[in-house]
């Protein structure tokens, strides 16, 4: 497994094109949110299809009622049963997923992920690093440090049991911005994906470790990620 230096991305999608076999690809999105990189893989046409996973009822039924897209079908489904036959996928992608399956399932998870893929098929994994400014801004009120660090660890499980080959290792920073702290509320703060109760005390907190951030076009930060491509071997 090979380690790159970080880089700077500021499109995702980019880095998809340069490190996944697109063209024609039948493509799982798992953890999907709101299906944004799904729909562009689609609208660009970049891959055959996707099937775009979620658990949040509140996004699916969201995504459901969003206009629809040809070869684009929405699924209430988990990471550890994804309602599929064997080999039905060439890509699986997940961004910032992986560490929301609880972590007792991830091994079940990746294994099923595998299961799902074609022989020869890539899992793509996007993890926020637990590290910088903006984590610290992120960690006042919803401390990931525990639950990202078991994903990684079951994503090097899984390579030392031969479920999935590790490919290739991939740092890089992605520009995250926001209009106002009221802009920073509305994105990370009032999720659906996740009951954060963030109560007046802990948000006045939040607001004044973020308005040091704020400019003339608002916070900007850099958030440090992690890519971690993994293969199912073929037979």
């Amino acid at each position: 497994m090979t380690v790159a230096a970080p880089e700077l991305v500021a499109d995702e999608v980019d880095l998809l094109r340069r490190l996944l076999p697109l063209p024609g690809a039948r493509v799982a999105d798992i953890g999907c949110g709101p299906a944004q990189i799904s729909r562009r893989l689609l609208e660009e046409g970049l891959v055959r299809s996707v099937a775009a996973l979620d658990v949040d009822r509140v996004q699916h039924a969201r995504n459901l009622a969003a206009p629809p897209l040809a070869g684009l079908a929405f699924v209430l489904a988990g990471a550890d049963a994804i309602p599929f036959p064997d080999a039905s996928f060439d890509v699986a992608l997940m961004f910032k997923s992986l560490h929301h399956v609880p972590a007792g399932r991830l091994d079940a998870a990746l294994a099923e992920i595998a299961r799902v893929l074609a022989p020869g098929g890539l899992l793509y994994v996007s993890e926020p690093v637990f590290a910088g400014p903006f984590n610290e801004l992120m960690r006042l009120f919803h401390d990931e440090e525990a639950v990202r660090a078991a994903a990684l660890a079951a994503l090097r499980r899984a390579a030392e049991r031969g479920v999935l080959q590790a490919v290739e290792e991939r740092r890089f920073e992605t520009p995250i911005a926001f209009r106002d702290f009221d802009d920073f509320v509305e994105r990370m703060v009032r999720v659906t994906h996740t009951d954060l109760a963030v109560d007046g005390a802990r948000l006045e907190a939040v607001r004044r470790r973020f308005e040091p951030h704020m400019g003339p076009a608002g916070a900007r930060f850099l958030r440090p990620m992690r890519v971690n491509l993994m293969r199912r071997p073929a037979p």
